[in-house]
């Protein structure tokens, strides 16, 4: 059996620490457990080395967000296999079993994630992940189990095994060579996103990503950001159009881009006309630091188109998701 450590990033999560570690503990027999803490200021520490002492501790120096937090901690973890797992986490027994297995006899699978269930409603999916992510034509991501704010029950629809667009990085679980391939996740997103990123470079180089259903977890989410947080709002816009920008053809930007932007517009009168003025303006705020940043990512899009020029469809929905789930009224896309 390969080489597996789970890692955890924490950020002033004492509390959840305590909460979620022991499940970890408990139920991950066959891998080495991590905790890789950004910079906190709370008694985490203290905490790992009174109650967790078989747990590995990697101290950053500061909070590098989650980008660069697990960058700079994998650098420092020796393993074949890296989960990068949220702490608001809860696992089950015989969780890693089947995503070891998968990665042990299917070379060509690169990353891979369990079944996300709700922590406080375990018979509903959850928001950051559901069963498996997906993208439209436009570049929205949404899930299986999880499109917009509507989360399906779990009656055991998604209990396959199958490839996808991109596997959350509440859970993800990636071959350390494939996750140093591209020099990791792209610390310009700081958090939100860089995992589709990733596992979009993943894919112009030919390798899969794959959900995994005999696997489940369950997740508290917006352990860090809420929902609705202006913060994560300006992220998820700002970062939506770096993914797009980064990977889309030539032919595709030029006309995918400005429906992008308008789409985004729309939503940010939406947050408006709801009295969401902070959001609306955290999507302003978004637009004008992606225009900011044009020449930055223009140089990282030259560099990867030039030694990976295309990408499989075969996961990409070929519909516009907003259009099933706002006008056609589809709750349930793949």
């Amino acid at each position: 059996m390969s080489r597996t450590a789970v890692v955890i990033l924490n950020y002033n999560g004492e509390k959840l620490l305590q909460q979620f570690l022991p499940s970890v503990i408990t139920h991950s027999a066959e891998a080495e457990i991590i905790v890789a803490d950004n910079g906190s200021a709370d008694g985490s520490i203290a905490l790992l080395e009174k109650e967790f002492p078989s747990v590995r501790i990697i101290r950053l120096d500061q909070n590098y967000g989650y980008c660069g937090g697990y960058n700079r901690a994998l650098q420092m973890v020796d393993a074949d296999y890296y989960v990068l797992l949220n702490s608001d986490i809860e696992v089950t027994s015989g969780w890693l079993s089947p995503l070891i297995h998968l990665l042990d006899t299917q070379p060509a699978i690169a990353a891979v994630q369990p079944k996300i269930l709700s922590y406080h409603s375990k018979h509903l999916f959850e928001y950051a992940g559901a069963a498996g992510g997906y993208i439209d034509i436009l570049g929205y991501p949404f899930c299986r189990g999880r499109v917009f704010d509507y989360v399906e029950e779990d009656k055991g629809q998604y209990n396959d095994t199958r490839q996808i667009f991109w596997a959350t990085g509440a859970c993800l679980m990636i071959r350390a060579k494939a996750y140093h391939q591209f020099q990791g996740l792209d610390e310009d997103f700081f958090a939100h996103m860089e995992e589709i990123d990733l596992c979009w470079k993943l894919q112009r180089d030919g390798q899969q990503i794959y959900y995994c259903g005999a696997s489940t977890i369950y997740h508290v989410g917006a352990g860090t950001l809420g929902y609705d947080n202006p913060r994560k709002t300006y992220l998820n816009f700002r970062n939506g159009l770096f993914l797009i920008f980064k990977h889309f053809d030539a032919g595709e930007l030029l006309y995918k881009l400005p429906f992008r932007i308008v789409l985004d517009w729309v939503a940010a009168i939406m947050y408006l006309l709801k009295g969401k003025t902070s959001n609306g303006i955290a999507v302003w705020k978004a637009h004008r630091d992606f225009i900011y940043s044009i020449g930055r990512e223009r140089e990282k899009r030259k560099t990867l188109h030039a030694r990976y020029p295309s990408y499989t469809r075969t996961t990409v929905y070929p519909g516009l998701v907003i259009a099933d789930f706002f006008l056609r009224g589809k709750r349930k896309i793949i």
